[in-house]
């Protein structure tokens, strides 16, 4: 009697667990720039605007303003250290040092090999956002059990832009193009998260525009689970950001195989 063939599943957690642990291998290498500079800029940001505006703005929405800021700070962090590496690590590894031409001649697919570098990169991101947090408790943050989620939060919001990024990666014809994703699309969308202020203050207009903002919504639910106000109004911010990373999530695996596979 012939054994009966085993079946390949959509997504083989050999394959995935293969690629992380070389991505793991390799941040062994680089992990103190890395760390470095996901850490330090959102921390430059609570510090300026915390301690800055903090002197001139005590409180908002009945909240210190430094406190306010330390908490919508991880969303900033959270997006440096997800969109960048999707972006950059994704298009050199695949343009310039053809690893992932390599990686796909093992029993590896392009799903899997996409999938596995977003969830290592939302991991990072995950962790790196819990700095915002460490350094606001050094100004008057007072921990709260419900910080325990915010690395949760910030793994799934890390899932969107990861997958965002590897995106732009695909559709990007040089380097440089990233530039322009920076200028017009990031960095409006840090500044109108309600992260430095309420977005209840934006033109009605904006304030729509704004109210789509994933990264509105992570600094929403990671605000609420730091300051112990979590409602059911908070399933709302959690599913726009699970919907954002599944859609970005196909949407990047879509079109890396486009362009992976001729």
């Amino acid at each position: 009697m012939t054994a009966p063939a085993h079946r390949v599943r959509r997504l083989e957690p050999a394959a995935l667990a293969g690629v992380m642990s070389r991505d793991i291998v390799l941040f062994g290498r680089y992990w103190k720039a890395t760390t470095f500079s996901s850490v330090v800029q959102p921390t430059i940001y609570l510090l300026a605007f915390g301690l800055g505006f903090g002197s001139l703005v005590s409180h908002v929405e009945h909240v210190r303003y430094v406190e306010y800021v330390g908490t919508g700070v991880v969303a900033t962090a959270v997006l440096f250290s997800s969109a960048f590496p999707g972006m950059f690590n994704t298009f050199i590894r695949w343009k310039f040092q053809r690893t992932y031409d390599a990686m796909l001649a093992a029993p590896v697919d392009v799903e899997e090999l996409i999938t596995a570098e977003v969830l290592w990169i939302s991991v990072r991101a995950g962790v790196y956002g819990v700095a915002p947090l460490i350094v606001a408790m050094a100004f008057g943050l007072s921990p709260s059990p419900g910080m325990l989620l915010v690395p949760f939060v910030g793994f799934v919001t890390g899932i969107g832009f990861a997958s965002f990024g590897v995106l732009v990666a695909a559709i990007a014809k040089t380097i440089d193009n990233f530039n322009y994703v920076t200028s017009a699309v990031l960095t409006p969308l840090f500044l109108v998260a309600g992260t430095f202020f309420p977005i209840t203050t934006l033109p009605q207009g904006v304030r729509y525009v704004a109210e789509a903002n994933p990264l509105y919504h992570c600094v929403a639910l990671v605000r609420d689970c730091s300051l112990g106000n979590l409602s059911a109004g908070d399933l709302s911010h959690a599913g726009v950001l699970i919907l954002f990373a599944v859609l970005m999530w196909r949407i990047a695996v879509w079109q890396m195989e486009q362009k992976l596979i001729d």
